[in-house]
């Protein structure tokens, strides 16, 4: 990870660029949060961007972080975009510039809160739709084959009720 952070891919090479080296502190910053965005599900992206303005002493505009991170438009831009939703990065002013600058927001439950109401809770509430519709499925099964698909869907709706209930204590941990 860290040579590919350092180093310029092979396309890069054929067009001329080359991405600014990223000191050591930044490379351990974007890692850390590159596994914590996987580990959610979210794109490799998002960790980077976040991982390199949790460690900036100044705000930066997307062209900067495009750069320093040597990533496209698009991927800067989706994932300005969703850290933004989540509540993990705000714009400032910078007097003299027309453009948008980022900066982290460092309090890591807002963070984390975002996501739970913006991509977990959504994702809960459809499992239940889906439940609902694998309850009808299964009743339509012949008797025989019943028995075993209704065991495992009590299973599912065991787990979702278990996840729901959790949401609100996480939350409440996130907060306090």
């Amino acid at each position: 990870m860290r040579a590919q952070l350092q180093a310029t891919s092979s396309e890069d090479s054929t067009i001329g660029r080359v991405a600014p080296t990223l000191s050591p502190l930044e490379i351990e910053a974007i890692d850390l949060f590159i596994s914590l965005v996987r580990i959610l599900g979210m794109p490799k992206s998002v960790g980077e961007l976040y991982g390199l303005l949790f460690v900036a002493p100044d705000a930066l505009p997307m062209d900067a972080l495009m750069e320093r991170l040597n990533m496209s438009k698009g991927a800067a831009s989706q994932g300005l975009k969703l850290l933004r939703s989540f509540g993990a990065v705000k714009t400032t002013y910078v007097a003299g510039d027309r453009r948008d600058h980022y900066l982290g927001e460092f309090d890591l439950s807002r963070f984390a809160t975002g996501f739970i109401k913006g991509e977990l809770q959504p994702h809960l509430d459809s499992g239940l739709n889906r439940l609902k519709r694998m309850q009808h499925l299964i009743s339509q099964l012949p008797e025989g084959g019943r028995e075993v698909a209704e065991n495992r869907l009590a299973r599912l709706q065991h787990w979702h009720e278990k996840g729901q209930s959790m949401i609100p204590w996480i939350l409440k941990f996130l907060v306090s």
